[in-house]
């Protein structure tokens, strides 16, 4: 009977091949685009889809990269242990998708950039634009290795699938439609993986509806559990989730993602107009909403099921990631191919988030680091290097996951990297969009000191996890179990290891339960401000810009916020005809006349 513990089914025939069907029409999905556009082998075919994708496939695209099995394990085992409170996010992803597609989307549409990272270079310098690239390339291929290894591990001990070889048949079928096929790929893969992710949610819940005798059950259920009371409005920093460490601390590491991120700033750019790279960004915002509520309730739903019985307590399993894939065996076994479709899921979040990254990769690596110094290329060469690329990130991320096999914790650092880095990064840009006065001298200090900050408090805070006081689990339960194994008890981590946990050290030094215990979701405002205020301040002491012509469109307008309509007309066909190959737009090469209109206004403005 469910929800009784003891061992599960694991996969029957049946399981395989859907599981193996779906891996082989994504990797059939790259082989279609390829032959397709065979004869559009330019460097923005491969990297920018020809900068002709409409806004519903990048939507579901960039919900998809977003969307790894990460988040697929990870997501109904938070609402699992802490409750529903993971669905406040849904306001951070409001504000996110507000902030992105009225302030960032304009001012990259309107350069025309590939990488994001050129901004940098346009804005400061090229010494600016290397250590953004450098930072990028560092945290990408940590996260993609983590995001390889941690399904893979969970769903390894429940299914049997031989690790080592999911890990390289993963990498390899990722390498295979990213080589082959390019942008254009990824994103029609990712808008396949978006559907059968959410079918992997809603076969969990539609079961244990069943089960459990309705939706009803569950929710009542769910809020004799404790596992309704979501909105917490403490204003104490150091609680891992409130209401408003989730609303700004959440909204702020979201548009560090979302905003300046390379797999997601090349989606949005691939539209055809700005309109439609705006739409891309509300219509993905529907898709969070749907794939959050659904991950949040498949989390109540398990919770209904082992209200009783604890898995992990009763020893059924080894770590919470592997509470969902033991549910799914659990209820669905009865059900030949659905237990492959949720394995297939899980591992559809893992191959669109891999296969951007490495897309991302590729992209930044050409565009950042090898054609400003190799400007006689032919596109037949650019588009070899590509694919040679695309080879060579799917073996380093494969790599990385062998590193994270030998790490602790790997979850909890895989939700701090983004905080880490990317903080100080969002700050950057900040500064240069919103600042006229600010300065590389600024821009480089401000990073870095935010930078050391971010670093600081986020390996101190794995060093010395908080205590249950601040990360608050709730109750779990053996007393219905057929076979208890273990005592009944409660984890405090808010992300599991895919090691045994360690005891946590003995001596705790004074700042492990004040600034230690920062929520990990305050990283990337922390990162964002020290770098911001630094920044300026160096700035103005160094001399501002000292009278310096600034192009303008460097800068965020009014017309990008209040004109949406007007703008996307104009605007984006402005970029549309701009020549497919000119990828070269480098700050160095804007002439005196795109300024002279300006001249006056720009000398006014960098005064203080």
């Amino acid at each position: 009977m469910a929800g009784t513990g003891g061992p599960v089914a694991t996969f029957s025939v049946w399981d395989y091949v859907v599981f193996a069907g779906i891996i082989l029409v994504a990797a059939g999905i790259g082989l279609f685009q390829a032959i397709r556009s065979r004869k559009e082998t330019s460097n923005a075919e491969f990297l920018l889809g020809g900068r002709q994708m409409t806004a519903v496939p990048v939507a579901m695209s960039l919900t998809a990269s977003f969307m790894s099995g990460i988040t697929v394990i990870g997501t109904p085992t938070e609402a699992y242990r802490f409750g529903a409170a993971f669905w406040i996010f849904g306001f951070s992803y409001a504000v996110m998708s507000v902030v992105t597609a009225e302030i960032f989307v304009p001012l990259f549409y309107r350069l025309g950039i590939t990488s994001a990272y050129e901004y940098l270079e346009m804005r400061f310098n090229r010494p600016l634009r290397i250590i953004g690239t450098s930072m990028y390339i560092v945290q990408t291929s940590l996260y993609t290795g983590m995001v390889i290894y941690a399904p893979a591990l969970a769903l390894n001990q429940i299914t049997g699938l031989d690790l080592w070889g999911v890990l390289v048949a993963t990498g390899a079928v990722c390498i295979l439609y990213c080589t082959l096929g390019g942008l254009k790929a990824v994103i029609w893969t990712d808008v396949i993986q978006m559907v059968i992710m959410l079918a992997g949610f809603v076969a969990v819940i539609a079961r244990g509806a069943v089960l459990q005798g309705g939706l009803t059950q569950i929710w009542d259920d769910a809020g004799r559990g404790g596992r309704l009371e979501a909105f917490d409005f403490d204003p104490d920093p150091l609680r891992r989730h409130t209401f408003w460490t989730i609303v700004v601390g959440g909204s702020v590491m979201w548009v560090s993602i979302y905003a300046i991120n390379q797999s997601q700033v090349q989606r949005y750019v691939s539209c055809r107009t700005l309109g439609h790279a705006k739409m891309s960004l509300y219509v993905n915002l529907l898709g969070l909403w749907v794939t959050v509520s659904l991950a949040v309730f498949a989390g109540l739903t398990m919770f209904s099921i082992y209200k009783d019985c604890d898995p992990l307590s009763n020893g059924d399993i080894g770590t919470q990631d592997q509470l969902l894939p033991y549910l799914v065996m659990d209820i669905l076994s009865d059900y030949p191919g659905i237990p492959g479709l949720f394995v297939a899921a899980a591992y559809s979040g893992t191959l669109s988030t891999v296969s951007s990254s490495i897309n991302a990769l590729v992209a930044v690596t050409v565009e950042d680091f090898i054609l400003p110094i190799c400007k006689n290329l032919t596109e037949k060469q650019v588009s070899w290097m590509n694919m040679g690329l695309s080879v060579f990130f799917g073996a380093v991320c494969i790599g990385m996951a062998g590193v994270a096999s030998v790490m602790g914790s790997v979850l909890q650092a895989a939700l701090s990297i983004f905080g880490m880095i990317s903080g100080p990064l969002l700050g950057l840009y900040l500064l240069g969009m919103l600042f006229r006065t600010s300065n590389p001298t600024g821009g480089l200090v401000g990073m870095i000191l935010g930078l050391l900050l971010t670093l600081w408090v986020g390996i101190g805070g794995q060093i010395y996890p908080a205590t249950a006081e601040k990360t608050l689990p709730l109750p779990i339960s053996t007393a219905g179990c057929n076979n208890t194994m273990g005592q009944n008890h409660t984890t405090s981590a808010p992300w599991t290891s895919t090691l045994p946990p360690t005891s946590p050290p003995h001596v705790r030094p004074p700042l492990a339960d004040s600034w230690y215990s920062l929520s990990y979701l305050y990283f990337s405002l922390v990162g964002a401000v020290t770098t911001v205020v630094c920044g300026l301040l160096v700035s103005v002491i160094t001399g501002g810009r000292k009278q310096e012509e600034i192009n303008p469109d460097l800068f965020v307008k009014m017309s990008d916020i209040i004109c949406f309509s007007s703008c996307s007309k104009s605007e984006a066909s402005d970029v549309t005809e701009k020549p497919a190959t000119d990828f070269d737009l480098k700050a160095d090469n804007s002439t005196p006349k795109d300024f002279d209109l300006m001249s006056k206004d720009a000398e006014k403005a960098t005064k203080l």
